[in-house]
């Protein structure tokens, strides 16, 4: 029955006489040829005629029965213009030919946004057989059919037989799905049941999918659908209940669960212009309460951190493509909520008020990690730059998540796995910092009963967390894909935006290597750009591991990365296999989990001293700098400088044009470093290698080792919050789980134990160790004394001026060093993805620097004081920073301003208070 009612519609569309006594209907789905991929009916666009490349062309017959004068009308959709060449051949041979047709936007690419247009003359037709040519440059608009036809006029769209043909397969086909879905998922069920028998329900969240712009704004950008039901999935029948049936009007990001599987921790924003907070609500949907709520002053930050504020601001906002200023209104937000084992939760939330560093505009914003206590106490754990995200917990009981952060790195990167105990401390790298792609690791959870091995998405950086599935063992090297397994290899991340499909599926992750040697083979498929990137699925998220081989997840197979529904609960294997447990048809679902009780984790603890604590200090001991620094002589590492990343507050926002530069909202240096860095000092190293000094605590701490000379030998990029009166140890520079200390026995104790702990203190010249690092009150003077006499705009030596003469954002000498590549750089916002991969001793700062080699060499009778090369090569060492602040007005246009390029004090850098002299003529 199904075949005969098919051979009907297509004589319909073929012969029928449609509004006029002649009218021949030419589906687009019955073209005769075409020069590439032409698919008659593409499922992923409701069944439109779509053509995948540029520049071709597609041709189709009909036939005249009675001669007449004809128009020609099709049917289409496009989301931009797209002009077509229309080529017609006559019975006779004769060809005839109108050029950009049919090239008007209709406002989509879908059957909704499907309208009638027509040529611009009509024809004199005999009787006899016709052929028809669309020809393209760029792209062809997606087509329904056309009608040849002697009425002038377009039809009417809401009776036409395209629309109706297109909407009966949809019917047909929605039919089948539904009765296989039913038959399938009862099989899925019963096939869980087996696999956790004591689980009857599955949790999961029920809303559209978030149109995020970057994997981290979820809650800036992408909750712009408000529906959202926490639901429980029956494993008996199929059944779904929703929990909290009053909720949903708002969006629900990400769940989790009580460990005795009885309460459900949630964040929900109820409307737009507030933040997400965090809920909580028994497993029967009583107990419904609140557990976060805006500070006092929320309205106040609003009001003044909104970005429609004026016209600058609002320019700004046009900027970024979709983003509006009644999306976000720079509120707090507190979201990914997870119990933690002693009564307590913790949350990722945007209180500590950070910019992203690589945003110009300000418009994104940073997240850390939080906790409450069960007493209701809140608590920051971390301090970092930018954001930190997807709390879960381990069976130790630590804190996994997602931490992004760029020391000396490519911006867009590293998003590796990082854990720490439940009081902040114990801060450490799980897996993924110096891996290149993918760039996130995201929504991660351990194996149960294996601590070395977890399951997440490799998510790229735009434009959502979605991607492949990974397990993470991290029992290898963590400088190395070794210990990353692909589940779904048919999908990887090796850009900046979008998925990419590896030929013959398998992915090609690997390290970050230079753009000259990087050859990756990239299969072009359908909705793939140029690059080899697609929009659509195989698209993953949020597995949850039920054992080492079977995981819960969140699909979608095929459709629009942004599609509302297109996204199922599915199980999946480590072999890949996947079936369809769940499916909705107006709504995705998330964030699967088994209803369970599971064992309370321990509560780890470190070492904490009440006197160091009290001081907001932490304790660091190194046993051995040498353990995991290959090429460098024992002996050689006098000093380890102490420096921190300084996140960028919201309070320096500028509400003037001018200033950003390379994507800085705030100019700290000329193609190198977009965060800003301070020091805290230097503290000696023994001759055995060993270190016992103190930091400041809930501070970005990263680590230089100098020689003799105080010059940086090694680079720690990456940095580490340590908390008040936190006591801990490592083994060395850039260590392994393997390594160990060698020349002494274990038994032995370092040197640096024999004594009390150091406080950081000065260099030669400087009055105190903790000090901002800024070019024009470090560097230039030095240059004056030293330099500029022979290196000025009237005798440039070499082609080179030294002199302090200001630029539009910089100074002459500084930009003229940074151009001339007089030491290495890392960009870090060029290039953006990549530039994380170990580098060894000597690779960075002063010992690779050709302006420290040439002056050490003797350039003429400059001879400089050790207090001056410290300035030199301090500088040369903080990869080129030239400002010591966020605050102030920098470019040259505001050289009359009282705030004009402020001489920063080291107290300034340590708060996110403007700087009195900014209270009303500078940043607000």
């Amino acid at each position: 029955m199904f075949k005969i009612c098919q051979l009907l519609v297509a004589f319909v569309l073929t012969a029928s006489v449609y509004g006029a006594e002649n009218t021949i209907l030419v589906p687009a789905a019955n073209a005769k040829a075409h020069s590439g991929k032409y698919v008659a009916q593409e499922s992923q666009w409701d069944d439109l005629g779509v053509f995948h490349g540029i520049k071709g062309f597609v041709t189709w017959n009909f036939t005249v029965k009675n001669a007449g004068k004809y128009y020609v009308q099709a049917l289409y959709a496009s989301g931009g213009k797209r002009p077509c060449t229309f080529q017609l051949t006559l019975p006779n041979g004769e060809k005839k030919e109108l050029k950009s047709v049919f090239g008007e936007a209709t406002g989509g690419f879908f059957a909704a946004n499907l309208k009638w247009s027509k040529l611009p003359e009509s024809f004199d037709f005999t009787a006899g057989d016709y052929t028809f040519t669309l020809s393209f440059e760029q792209c062809l608009p997606h087509f329904a059919g056309f009608r040849i036809t002697t009425d002038s006029e377009l039809p009417d769209a809401k009776n036409d037989p395209f629309l109706a043909e297109i909407n009966r397969r949809k019917q047909l086909a929605a039919q089948k799905e539904k009765e296989q879905y039913e038959k399938n998922s009862a099989s899925i069920r019963q096939k869980l049941q087996k696999l956790i028998p004591d689980v009857t329900q599955i949790l999961f969240i029920k809303r559209a999918t978030f149109q995020s712009s970057h994997y981290y704004t979820d809650f800036i950008d992408g909750s712009r659908i408000f529906y959202s039901e926490l639901c429980l999935l029956s494993l008996k029948d199929g059944s779904v209940q929703s929990i909290v049936p009053t909720l949903k009007e708002g969006i629900i990001g990400r769940c989790n669960l009580s460990y005795d599987g009885k309460k459900i921790i949630f964040d929900y924003k109820r409307k737009l212009g507030e933040g997400y907070r965090i809920w909580e609500v028994n497993i029967d949907g009583t107990g419904l309460r609140q557990l976060t709520f805006p500070p006092e002053d929320e309205e106040q930050r609003i009001a003044k951190y909104r970005m429609d504020k004026n016209n600058i601001i609002s320019r700004q906002w046009e900027r970024y493509r979709g983003i509006g200023a009644n999306i976000y209104f720079h509120h707090t937000d507190d979201f990914h909520p997870a119990y933690l084992p002693d009564g307590g939760f913790v949350f990722a939330s945007t209180r500590c008020e950070h910019g992203i560093l690589c945003d110009g505009p300000d418009i994104l914003s940073a997240s850390v990690i939080y906790r409450v206590d069960k007493n209701g106490t809140l608590e920051k754990l971390s301090d970092n730059s930018v954001s930190e995200s997807c709390p879960t917990i381990m069976e130790d009981g630590r804190i996994l998540y997602t931490r992004w952060e760029y020391v000396d790195n490519g911006s867009v990167t590293n998003k590796g796995l990082w854990a720490l105990n439940p009081d902040g401390t114990a801060s450490s790298e799980i897996y993924g910092i110096d891996i290149a792609f993918p760039s996130v690791f995201n929504t991660a959870r351990q194996i149960p009963g294996h601590p070395t091995k977890f399951v997440c998405i490799g998510a790229p950086h735009m434009p959502v967390g979605l991607g492949t599935v990974l397990l993470v063992d991290t029992r290898f090297n963590r400088r190395t894909v070794d210990g990353v397994k692909y589940i779904t290899p048919e999908v990887d991340q090796q850009y900046q935006w979008g998925w990419t499909k590896p030929i013959n599926g398998k992915p090609f992750t690997r390290l970050y290597e230079p753009p000259a040697v990087r050859n990756v083979s990239i299969q072009k498929d359908k909705s793939r750009d140029g690059s080899g990137n697609t929009d659509a699925g195989p698209l993953f998220m949020d597995p949850f591991p039920l054992n080492e081989h079977d995981f819960l997840i969140s699909y979608n197979p095929d459709k629009k990365w942004h599609t509302a529904n297109a996204y199922g609960l599915y199980l999946i294997n480590d072999s890949g296999e996947r079936e369809l447990l769940f499916r909705d048809s107006q709504w995705s679902a998330w964030c699967p989990i088994p209803v369970q009780a599971t064992p309370v984790p321990p509560l780890p603890t470190a070492v904490r001293d009440g006197g160091l604590a009290a001081k907001n200090l932490a304790q660091l001991v190194v046993t051995d700098v040498y353990a995991g620094m290959d090429g460098v002589p024992r002996g050689s590492i006098k000093y380890l400088r102490i420096n921190e990343h300084v996140p960028r507050p919201w309070s320096a926002r500028r509400y003037w044009d001018g200033d950003e530069f390379d994507q800085q909202h705030s100019a700290i240096s000329y193609n190198a470093a977009l965060g800003l860095r301070v020091q805290h000092g230097i503290v000696p190293v023994e001759r055995d290698g060993s270190a016992n000094f103190v930091v400041p605590a809930d501070k970005n701490i990263f680590l230089q080792a100098l020689d003799e000379n105080f010059r940086e030998v090694q680079r720690e990029r990456t940095f580490v919050n340590y908390r008040p009166g936190e006591v801990r140890s490592c083994i060395g520079c850039h260590e392994q789980a393997s390594v160990t200390p060698n020349d002494r026995t274990s038994t032995s104790m370092p040197l640096a134990l024999r004594r009390s702990y150091n406080l950081p203190g000065p260099q030669p010249g400087e009055k105190s160790g903790s000090r901002p690092i800024s070019y024009f009150e470090d560097v230039q003077p030095v240059l004056n004394r030293h330099c500029v006499q022979c290196h000025n705009s009237k005798k440039k030596d070499g082609n080179v001026n030294l002199e302090g003469t200001l630029t539009n954002l910089f100074n002459v000498s500084y930009e003229t060093l940074m151009k001339r590549n007089s030491f290495p750089v890392i960009g870090e916002n060029h290039p953006k993805a990549g530039n994380n991969h170990y580098l060894p001793p000597y690779s960075l700062g002063s010992h690779a620097s050709s302006l420290i080699k040439l002056l050490d060499k003797g350039h003429y009778d400059v001879k400089m004081p050790i207090e001056d090369w410290v300035r030199l090569t301090t500088w040369v060492d903080s990869n080129g920073q030239y400002y010591g602040t966020y605050f102030g007005r920098k470019n040259l246009r505001y050289k009359d301003h009282p705030d004009f390029r402020p001489t920063p004090t080291f107290e300034e850098t340590q708060t996110a208070r403007p700087p009195i002299h900014n209270s009303n003529k500078g940043n607000f």
